[in-house]
């Protein structure tokens, strides 16, 4: 009775729980099935099908669970029940190993790689989301029955998935190849990449890794009654587990945070919307002008008021003069000082004169004897034909980096560099089977181009040299990293994505309908994967050159837009040779080869190529051709000089006198005085071992001729105006004119040796070397002037006064004159007469200085514009073949030179605090080394770092980990082996550990680094780091440390001296930055960069300060000089000084007008004019401050008469004579260089000294030395010279 009555209570209970149960069970059990395991039927090659299967999972045997711990650490647990079995699970470690390679360095980028695979060849839940479409039957021979081998299934994946997982690898980085990882796994252009395309190339079976097709579907949604896998991912800012944390920087852009961006231009400095330059020059110019002229004219209506004729001259003591020779003031102490110096001057000078006069022999033979014992050094003269040490010192930064990356990596490849251009051939258009857009190709990649350009490269690799009766071949000479076990010779080329192989240039998969893979698939692949040991196409071609390196495209290809490299017009091939500073006899032999290289190409002819070429020599062998060239110019311009002044020195008194009264022989003597001086200054300094330069060559004669010829003229003309005194003899009469103009020539020549010898503080080569030179030979050439020339024309006025003919002075004239008479040049008549009189008038005056000032101003307000460095095209003669080579290389060139960031050695790389300061992988510092130049390489537009570093220690890292294939040694030596060797006793560097996936450290390190060196990349180890890096680490102390290392990259395209200059500055910058975030700025080692041009551009860094440095330094001597030996006539040196740097501040206006830039050429040119305009400027300074007339203008115009016929016969018509003839010149560096700055120079010099001088001397001039007046007037009282003296 009871039961019946609980058991609805009981019944409604079980049927509540029951509901319950079923609320929280599935409606309906799933149970987990397979749809393969195991393997069976070959697809080709080691490639292997799976077997079908739809059974449940099977336990995995032990012998696999090292396996799957390391593989799909996910699917182990419980039994490890699982679809695959042992086998499968190699082939899937075999077949991650290139993925492994380049993408583990970003963990959860693997990790969710590995998940994609792991789920599809393992996982027990298969049946989910894979679907078998294709079979074959297969029978197993060893189980002796039936199977069936899937040759296609679909595979579905969760759109999530595939968009994280691409999402977390789209950043990685490949350290060796420059470029993204996704670039060599994803079958397409970086840029073309994306989630789905990527994993469709994964598993398509035309990669040549994938045995069978499997066609991935896209949904986060169940279609067709499958579920797509969508397991969880993890992002790249995420860490994977405790022991791994988020991807670097350099792999995670989500890391890093926004993109660097370059800081902003400096804005231009404007007034008005203006140059404020300009603006600031033309309102000083008007207010100079204002207050000037406001000034003249109140001195005009002083004067019209205060004096009765208006034609007065105005002077700046018109109230209290002391000009007149009649004051009889007061003399002070500074004047009789200089009274009595001026005075000594004229007296030695006399003396001395007269005696050399007297005594003609001796002193001529003295200075023959002087001359021959300085000659006498040429027995050890030396030339500097060496780049380097000519525009570099050996002090510089640049140099001393130079020096220390030679001896730790070996001095820079040298360069044999082609560009080849096909214009006759037309582009090419390749259509991809079975679909796809066509691939337009450029002219030069047309099958048969590249066929003729491969018969002309192999020709090049064969071309023979003879040095000392050996055979020398590019084999013997060229770089070949893999060597001893790859000899093949580095050929940068596009021809190696072919490895140099007509046969493999001519591969071609297809049938008589199709063509399924040619040349045109395995190019587009290897543009992408550079660095792929198989192009996984159907070809299964390699993309890595012969020699064991990549080949990247934008070192091979030109005229290409973008990354579109199938649209190039030009093939670049450059075969780098072995560079031999230290070992002349190699050196000599690839210099005997660069010689057949360059023949050969000279000579080759190929109707359909267009080639342009240079040879690491060839700079240098035209330069030398050009100055061979230019000889004869340079001849010419110093014969027309050397006939006009042996002319110009005569003064013919009539037709019948003409022989008699010309001084050809004068002059030709005088001429090789000159001329002697500069090889005395040769030899001496050849004695001390100081080489000689092509500027010294070039430059040094021009200047002392300039100099020489002018104190040739002043001596003789002064001589020619000169009337012997009643009663004497005519080696007082010399000796009397020697004291008048030697202590003038010996100013200026004073003047210009001590500004030369300063000169020698520059640090530049150039400048230093030619101011040591110019300023011995200056010296010596005033010695042999005021001794030999003084001599010699002693001898030639007594031939004259004998009636000799000159030359031939063995005969007489027959017409007969007891003396030489005074007489004045036509020259001279006209400044005395016609063009003082007319340049100092009152309303001349004004206008000369308003003209000057404003040339001044002009050149001043454009200084700033002058362009500094040097362009190479500008050495070069103009029918040179470097010419055409420039002009390719500045219009198809993609990629800069090489720059290498090298950290000295005194690093601790092993251990984990100095790994971070360096690497650019996971746990690196987002400030190290190479997240910086990565970062630099972001904005390449501002830094010109084109391209992310090549990184050993990332590689390294990527090689040794347990995961990879890479790092094996032999468990009986623990000898390393490679990744290619098939050998159980091969087993892996590190243990599958977590402490063995940890980057290796201390001891660690060490050991497997020399492994990872010596280890030629291979199709299962794409990493070696044999040919990539073998010389970017100096192993040290028996390879047991590392010493110094370098980070190779790229600068971004650099045509003109202003983008090398300025990539060398931001360089520096960079890895000064990197210097200090690693805190070893303190420490004995740094990061600097270096790259082969840095030590030709490092002058232009300071080439400003430089020339200021080196002009000031000039200034200030010639200033000091003249206040000593003008008598302390402080403000005569102020006003040449001031005159001088006038004449420099034109130059530079000249230099930015006539295009010509700031560089260590024109830098001697400017110092040079120093020394000319001294020659311009301080005779006629010196002629007015000895001048005894009345008035300023009186004794400007004096001073001009008298010393400008003869600077102006002296320097400006010598000189004039001789620069045009430099306008015919090949040379683009004599034409520029000499040409335009020689003529400037003196027409510059000319018109300041004859011209700007007198007037501002007449304006603001010294006053008259009354020491100096009352000491002419008792010598000269009561003689006829009395009335010369005060003209």
């Amino acid at each position: 009775m009871g039961s019946p009555q609980g058991s609805p209570g009981r019944g409604g209970l079980g049927l509540l729980v029951l509901f319950l149960l079923l609320l929280l069970s599935p409606v309906q059990v799933l149970p987990q099935l397979c749809v393969w395991y195991g393997e069976c039927g070959v697809a080709s090659g080691d490639k292997r099908y799976n077997c079908a299967y739809d059974g449940p999972p099977i336990a995995l045997p032990e012998d696999g669970y090292d396996l799957m711990q390391e593989l799909c650490p996910g699917l182990f647990f419980g039994n490890v029940s699982t679809c695959c079995d042992v086998r499968q699970l190699q082939t899937l470690k075999n077949n991650l190993q290139l993925p492994l390679q380049f993408l583990s360095r970003c963990p959860s980028c693997f990790y969710n790689l590995i998940n994609l695979f792991c789920e599809l060849t393992c996982s027990p839940n298969q049946s989910d989301f894979l679907h078998v479409t294709s079979t074959i039957p297969y029978y197993d021979p060893i189980l002796k029955e039936n199977k069936s081998s899937i040759t296609e299934l679909q595979y579905f994946i969760g759109e999530r998935f595939a968009n994280a997982m691409y999402n977390a690898c789209k950043d990685v980085e490949a350290p060796s190849s420059n470029v993204k990882a996704l670039g060599l796994l994803c079958g397409k252009d970086v840029k073309d990449c994306n989630a789905t395309n990527w994993i469709e190339y994964m598993f398509s079976k035309d990669n040549g890794q994938t045995p069978f097709s499997i066609i991935p579907i896209f949904s986060d949604v169940p279609v067709h009654g499958m579920n797509p896998m969508n397991n969880a991912t993890k992002g790249c800012n995420e860490s994977v587990d405790d022991s791994t944390g988020p991807c670097s920087c350099q792999d995670c852009s989500i890391v890093c945070g926004p993109k660097p961006q370059p800081p902003p231009l400096p804005a231009p400095w404007l007034l008005f919307g203006l140059d404020a330059v300009y603006v600031i020059m033309w309102i000083s110019y008007m207010g100079f002008l204002l207050i000037f002229f406001a000034l003249v004219f109140g001195v005009w209506c002083y004067r019209r008021r205060h004096f009765v004729s208006e034609y007065t001259p105005i002077d700046s003591n018109i109230a209290f003069s002391v000009n007149s020779h009649r004051d009889n003031g007061k003399i002070t102490c500074g004047e009789r000082l200089g009274e009595r110096f001026e005075n000594g001057l004229r007296m030695t000078f006399t003396s001395w004169g007269a005696f050399c006069v007297r005594n003609p022999r001796p002193v001529i033979l003295f200075s023959v004897v002087f001359i021959a014992m300085c000659c006498s050094g040429f027995v050890y003269v030396k030339a500097t034909t060496n780049p380097v040490d000519l525009w570099s010192a050996p002090s510089s930064q640049a140099r001393k980096e130079k020096e220390y990356f030679d001896t730790h990596f070996g001095p820079f490849f040298r360069t044999e560099q082609l560009i080849i251009q096909a214009p006759n051939s037309r582009p090419d258009t390749y259509s991809p089977y079975p679909s796809g857009a066509d691939v337009p190709f450029g002219p030069p990649l047309t099958k048969d181009i590249l066929h003729q350009v491969l018969v002309l490269q192999d020709a090049i690799v064969n071309i023979t040299a003879s040095f000392d009766n050996e055979t020398v071949m590019l084999k013997d000479i060229c770089l070949a990293p893999l060597a001893p076990y790859n000899n093949n010779c580095t050929i940068l080329s596009v021809l190696n994505y072919f490895q140099n192989s007509h046969s493999v240039l001519d591969h071609t998969v297809g049938d008589e309908f199709f063509v399924y893979a040619d040349y045109h698939t395995h190019f587009l692949y290897c543009v992408r994967a550079p660095a792929s040991l198989n192009d996984t196409s159907l070809l299964h071609d390699p993309c890595l050159g012969t020699f064991g390196g990549p080949v990247f495209p934008w070192l091979v290809l030109g005229g290409y837009d973008d990354d579109n490299y199938n649209n190039a017009t030009a093939l670049v091939i450059t075969f780098p040779v072995n560079n031999y500073y230290n070992d002349t006899r190699k050196l000599m032999k690839a210099l005997a080869w660069e010689r057949e290289f360059i023949n050969f190409l000279k000579n080759y002819s190929n109707p359909n190529l267009t080639i342009s070429f240079s040879a690491e020599r060839s700079i240098e062998d035209e330069i030398n051709r050009e100055s061979q060239s230019d000889i004869g110019t340079v001849l010419i311009s110093y014969i027309v000089m050397f006939v006009y002044i042996s002319i110009a020195l005569g003064h013919i008194q009539s037709c019948r006198r003409l022989l008699v009264d010309s001084k050809i022989s004068l002059g030709i003597a005088g001429i090789l005085i000159v001329l002697s001086s500069v090889a005395c200054s040769i030899g001496i300094f050849s004695y001390f071992g100081i080489p000689l330069t092509l500027i010294v060559i070039e430059v040094i004669p021009f200047l002392v001729l300039a100099i020489g010829v002018d104190n040739i003229f002043i001596i003789v003309q002064t001589l020619q105006r000169d009337e012997r005194l009643q009663g004497e003899t005519l080696d007082k009469q010399i000796g009397r004119v020697l004291g008048d103009v030697a202590p003038s020539m010996f100013l200026s020549s004073f003047s210009e040796t001590v500004a030369f010898f300063l000169g020698t503080l520059s640090t530049m080569p150039a400048v230093r070397t030619f101011s040591l030179f110019a300023g011995m030979a200056v010296l010596i050439d005033f010695i042999l002037q005021v001794t030999c020339f003084v001599s010699l024309l002693g001898l030639d006025i007594k031939r004259q006064e004998r009636n000799r003919l000159d030359i031939l002075c063995c005969i007489k004239s027959d017409e007969e004159m007891s003396r030489v008479q005074r007489s004045e040049s036509i020259l001279f008549l006209f400044f005395k007469n016609l063009y003082s009189p007319y340049l100092l008038k009152d309303w001349m005056r004004p206008i000369v200085i308003a003209v000057f000032v404003g040339v001044l101003s002009f050149s001043a307000a454009v200084m700033h514009n002058v362009e500094i460095g040097l362009d190479q095209s500008l050495s070069m003669p103009d029918d040179s073949y470097v010419m055409d080579y420039f002009s390719q290389l500045s219009k198809y060139l993609h990629a800069g030179p090489p720059v290498y960031f090298v950290l000295e050695e005194g690093h601790n790389y092993t251990s984990l605090e100095g790994q971070n300061m360096v690497c650019g992988g996971m746990g690196c510092n987002n400030d190290s080394l190479i997240q910086q130049v990565f970062n630099a390489a972001e904005i390449g537009s501002y830094t010109r770092i084109g391209y992310a570093p090549s990184s050993w220690i990332d590689d390294y890292f990527d090689w040794v980990k347990p995961q990879s294939s890479c790092c094996r040694v032999y468990n009986t030596t623990g000898q390393f082996c490679n990744a290619s060797v098939t050998d159980p006793s091969c087993t892996r560097c590190r243990p599958l550990t977590q402490e063995g996936k940890q980057r290796p450290q201390g001891k660690d390190f060490m050991t497997f680094l020399p492994m990872f060196l010596s280890d030629n990349p291979n199709p299962k180890c794409g990493k070696g780091g044999h040919a990539a890096y073998n010389s970017a680490v100096n192993l040290i102390n028996n390879k047991s440390d590392v010493g110094a290392t370098y980070f190779m990259t790229y600068h971004t395209v650099l045509k003109t001296s202003s983008d090398f200059i300025d990539a060398m500055k931001k360089a520096r910058v960079i890895a000064d930055n990197i210097t200090e975030t690693m805190g070893i700025k303190e420490k004995n080692y740094r990061v600097f960069p270096y790259s082969v041009f840095y030590v030709f551009y490092e002058q232009y860094l300071t080439i400003v300060h430089d020339a200021i440095f080196n002009l000031c330094i000039s200034l200030g001597s010639i200033f000091l000089v003249t206040t000593v030996l003008l008598g302390f006539e402080v403000w005569a040196a102020v006003v040449v000084s001031i005159t001088i740097a006038m004449i420099i501040i034109n130059m530079f206006g000249v230099m930015w007008l006539w295009g010509i830039s700031l560089n260590a050429v024109s830098l001697v040119n400017l110092v040079m004019s120093c020394g000319i305009a001294v020659e311009f400027c301080s005779h006629v300074t010196r002629a007015f401050t000895v001048s005894t007339k009345g008035s300023r203008v009186e004794r400007a115009e004096e001073a001009l008469s008298h010393m400008g016929s003869s600077v102006f016969s002296g320097i400006t018509l010598t000189k004039f004579a001789g620069i045009v003839v430099l306008a015919f010149s090949k040379s683009q560096i004599f034409k520029i260089f000499y040409f335009r700055m020689y003529l400037a120079m003196v027409l510059l010099g000319a018109t300041h000294g004859l011209v700007f001088l007198p007037v501002l001397l007449s304006y603001i001039g010294p006053s008259v030395n009354k020491a100096k007046t009352r000491t002419a007037q008792e010598r000269t009282r009561g003689t006829e010279r009395e009335r010369l003296l005060y003209f």
